[in-house]
């Protein structure tokens, strides 16, 4: 059974900042967490970060030049350093992650449980 285990939510001020986590395991096949997402009471999912196999990387326009994706491929953790937080990136973020075989071909996706976020004075 895969697992995505996120950490690092909570509340904060705006203009401070946070550093969520993700540590995915349970899967013999290959599986490499790719991207967090967020979704705002009343809003779509959205895409906030994504980063390739490669190490590129893609933000939202709302949180470029704040927040920071980076992965640890000996931890097969994720990571999404936010910074110079606003009370608009109050929201559930979750991560993803994909499921390969070995001949990396996609199976499926997998998604974390979600950890709030929650910017306010």
């Amino acid at each position: 059974q895969v697992q995505l285990v996120e950490s690092g939510g909570g509340l904060v001020q705006p203009g401070g900042s946070l550093k969520l986590s993700c540590v995915a395991s349970g899967s013999s096949r290959s599986i490499y967490v790719k991207g967090w997402y967020r979704k705002a009471p009343g809003k779509q999912r959205e895409l906030v970060a994504l980063i390739t196999t490669g190490g590129s990387t893609n933000y939202a326009d709302s949180v470029k030049g704040r927040f920071t994706i980076s992965r640890d491929n000996a931890k097969n953790t994720l990571y999404l350093q936010m910074n110079s937080l606003k009370p608009e990136d109050t929201a559930v973020y979750y991560c993803n992650a994909a499921l390969t075989t070995p001949s990396s071909q996609y199976i499926t996706d997998y998604w974390g449980q979600g950890t709030q976020v929650t910017v306010s004075s």
